[in-house]
């Protein structure tokens, strides 16, 4: 299941600037939420753009546009005006200014493995893989050491919020006495954190303000598809999740399916998708078929996913169901930039966007790129 899945196997903030400005936005407010902006259905073209990095080419520069390197960047977030990526083998956490592709290092040093807190370059990573945003910090799932961090995106400090270091488990507790297993994907409300835990085939929340960690849905070690109330659902390795502040979405990787959790009960159904059937095909709810899917967002009406296996960007009707592709063309891999199906991806996992765009972090091309 290619190299990713081998590691093993708001309070609301509303953005004043945003508020009802042009773009047919009607005066709708627009929030940070679910680790992007939320509040206005997109309305795509379709074009592919590369905003920083260069196709194929690995590292860690930091720099303006082509000239900044990645390596295999994987979870992507916004405030809306700077993305932040959990550049995964690079072992740090990079920020790009979006108006100018200006890409710096928040924290980590790269290629230092570890699991120290600290500030800035500091601070340790160990296979940083998802991460989120409510606008003040970031969340990252250092999935290598099963620990949920923070850091304080105005001074840099890096504290871990949840898990020890490299002791995996599945414990619900408070801050180190609870235990995560290859936590991948991270969304949050702005109050609580929500996690894909992905080797304990759970969805684990945290509440930041005390670290306590419960588990919302799924039992942990108990593979399956089947859909219910809390612990009575199964999944298999989910991956990318975000939220509305309602519902929680999941990428179910493993099942080729997206899920949705109730947040205010645990109740989980199959939004679409068919669990263990795979491929690229468009249409309504169980109809449709997705290849690992890997990175979900929302704008507050639509999911937006990185079908991974097959190197392309689909949507998702939230109230229909409908599955369209956005970008890129089932089965063929590349790193070319244009429009809809001439557009190629290299196993696209992060996905997020500021309202007008979305952004997605292609992993193996070691680049982000803009659909606009």
């Amino acid at each position: 299941m290619k190299r990713l899945m081998g590691l093993t196997m708001l309070t609301l903030i509303t953005i004043s600037a945003l508020v009802g400005c042009g773009g047919g936005s009607g005066g709708v407010t627009r929030v940070q939420m679910g680790g992007s902006i939320q509040g206005i259905s997109l309305s795509l073209n379709g074009v592919v753009t590369t905003l920083a990095g260069a196709a194929g080419l690995d590292g860690s520069t930091d720099g303006i546009g082509s000239a900044a390197r990645f390596y295999d960047p994987c979870g992507i977030t916004t405030d809306g005006t700077n993305l932040y990526a959990a550049d995964t083998y690079n072992q740090t956490i990079r920020m790009m200014v979006i108006a100018t592709g200006v890409v710096t290092t928040v924290a980590g040093t790269a290629g230092a493995i570890g699991s120290t807190d600290g500030t800035g370059a500091v601070a340790r990573f160990y296979v940083p893989y998802g991460i989120t945003t409510d606008g003040t910090n970031l969340f990252v799932t250092n999935a290598g050491d099963h620990t949920i961090r923070k850091i304080v995106i105005a001074t840099g400090v890096v504290t871990t919020l949840a898990g020890m270091a490299l002791s995996y488990g599945s414990t619900d507790g408070t801050g180190t006495a609870a235990r995560f297993d290859y936590p991948f994907g991270i969304t949050t409300d702005g109050i609580n954190l929500f996690v894909a835990d992905a080797n304990n085939r759970t969805i684990r929340k945290v509440v930041i303000a005390t670290g306590v960690v419960t588990t919302v849905a799924g039992t942990a070690g108990a593979i399956g598809s089947t859909d219910g109330t809390g612990a009575t659902a199964r999944f298999f390795s989910p991956c990318g999740i975000t939220t509305d502040g309602t519902n929680i979405y999941v990428a179910d990787t493993a099942n080729h399916t997206i899920r949705k959790i109730v947040i205010a009960r645990g109740l989980v159904t199959t939004l679409a998708g068919t669990a263990g059937t795979y491929g690229s095909t468009d249409g309504t709810g169980t109809a449709a078929r997705f290849y690992y899917p890997y990175g979900i967002t929302t704008d507050g009406t639509n999911l937006f996913v990185t079908n991974a296996g097959d190197h392309t960007i689909r949507k998702i009707v939230i109230a229909t169901g409908v599955v369209t592709t956005v970008a890129g063309t089932a089965g063929s891999y590349g790193s070319t930039d244009g429009t809809g199906v001439a557009a190629r991806f290299n196993w696209p996992v992060g996905i997020t966007t500021d309202g007008t765009n979305l952004f997605v972090g292609d992993s193996y091309n070691h680049t982000i790129r803009v659909i606009d």
